[in-house]
């Protein structure tokens, strides 16, 4: 049991290290949302490599978190419509989210319908949402 708790706390110091440079990234601000003025943290969007990865990291929100983290507490409707611009954002990992997100509620919300039938996404960001939906 131990050993996992190390391998856990040397992972979350590692992430630890991009933090400045995701918040940079970022501008303080949720990748997804970009609400300024909120505590961030950081998110590996899965499925997480071996080793974290810049390139698969972003900064969010609680709020934002939470939405990807539990899928069942997440409730659909229009505080969402964000994403019908995130979802062009050219950070690949932001793109990734926003795309699960408008996904998940395609079904009930016109909007993120038409969000998702107006986007092109490019095959390894395609391969990248799919992988763990």
């Amino acid at each position: 049991m131990a050993r996992g708790k190390e391998v856990h706390e040397a992972r979350v110091s590692a992430l630890n290290l991009l933090g400045k440079d995701l918040a940079r990234r970022a501008k303080s601000k949720c990748e997804l949302c970009e609400r300024g003025g909120e505590e961030l943290s950081i998110l590996e969007v899965p499925p997480e490599p071996k080793e974290p990865d810049f390139e698969r990291c972003v900064m969010i929100c609680e709020q934002c978190k939470t939405a990807i983290s539990e899928p069942k507490r997440f409730q659909a409707g229009e505080q969402w419509r964000f994403l019908a611009q995130t979802v062009w954002s050219d950070v690949p990992p932001v793109q990734v989210l926003a795309v699960r997100l408008l996904r998940r509620q395609s079904s009930s919300q016109g909007w993120a319908r038409e969000a998702l039938d107006d986007l092109f996404l490019d095959d390894e960001i395609e391969a990248w949402v799919t992988e763990s939906e």
